[in-house]
C-alpha cells in the first residue's frame, strides 16, 4: 500500500489507528506511524496479539519507524464531544505530534478533516503495514496509561481490564462508583449514576 503511494510521488505516508474506543474508562489514544519503505518487521492487528507480543513488536516498530506521533483524548473530552469527534480528534492530534511532514495518510476506515491525501481503508490494520504498526503503538501506549491509572485507582483493576467493560469491571463500578477517569456518557457508567439518583 505505502509503496504503491510512494511510486505515485506520495511520500512520506503515515498510518493512523486508535485504541480505546470501546472502553468505559481512560483515554482514547491514536498513533500515527511512518515506516521506512520495505519495512521487514512482523505486523498484525493489535487485537490479535498477546500483550507480550504487542510490547515486543512495539519495540521493533520504535526502532525502525521514521517517526511516531501520539494523540490522546481524555474521558471528559469524550463525554463532552462524543466518540466520533474524539476518534477524529485523536487522529488529528497524532498527526500533529509527528515531526515529519507527511504527504499522505492511511487510516482504518475513518477519514479526518485535514488537507492531506488520505486513504480510508476498512480493515486497514490488517492489510496496511503502517496502520497495523499504528494499531500496535496506540494499544501499547494506552495500556501503559491504564497501568498507571491502576496504581491510582486499584479498586477498578485497570491493569487487567484496561478500562473495558468486563463483567468484573462492571461489578467494581457498582461497588466503588465511577472514578474521575470513567466516561460518564457511556451506558454502563451512566446506568450506575442513574441508579444512585
Amino acid at each position: 500500500m505505502e509503496l504503491n503511494l510512494s511510486s505515485k510521488g506520495i511520500y512520506p505516508v503515515c498510518g493512523i489507528d486508535e485504541a480505546g474506543r470501546g472502553a468505559i474508562a481512560g483515554p482514547l489514544v491514536a498513533a500515527a506511524v511512518i515506516l521506512p519503505p520495505k519495512c521487514r518487521i512482523y505486523l498484525d492487528d493489535s487485537k490479535k496479539l498477546t500483550p507480550k507480543q504487542r510490547e515486543s513488536i512495539a519495540r521493533d516498530i520504535r526502532e525502525v519507524a521514521i517517526d511516531i506521533g501520539l494523540g490522546i483524548v481524555e474521558p471528559g473530552e469524550i463525554d463532552t464531544n462524543g466518540l466520533a469527534w474524539a476518534n477524529r480528534e485523536a487522529f488529528k492530534r497524532a498527526l500533529l505530534d509527528l515531526d515529519v511532514e507527511v504527504k499522505g495518510i492511511i487510516t482504518d476506515a475513518l477519514g479526518i478533516d485535514v488537507d492531506i491525501f488520505q486513504l480510508n481503508i476498512i480493515d486497514g490494520d490488517e492489510i496496511c503495514a503502517s496502520v497495523s504498526a499504528a494499531s500496535i503503538i496506540a494499544k501499547v501506549s494506552r495500556d501503559s496509561i491504564m497501568e498507571y491509572y491502576d496504581k491510582l485507582f486499584p479498586q477498578y483493576d485497570f491493569s487487567h481490564n484496561k478500562g473495558y467493560p468486563t463483567p468484573s469491571h462492571r461489578e467494581r463500578l457498582k461497588i466503588y462508583k465511577p472514578s474521575i477517569i470513567h466516561r460518564i456518557s457511556f451506558s454502563p457508567v451512566r446506568e450506575v449514576l442513574e441508579y444512585e439518583e
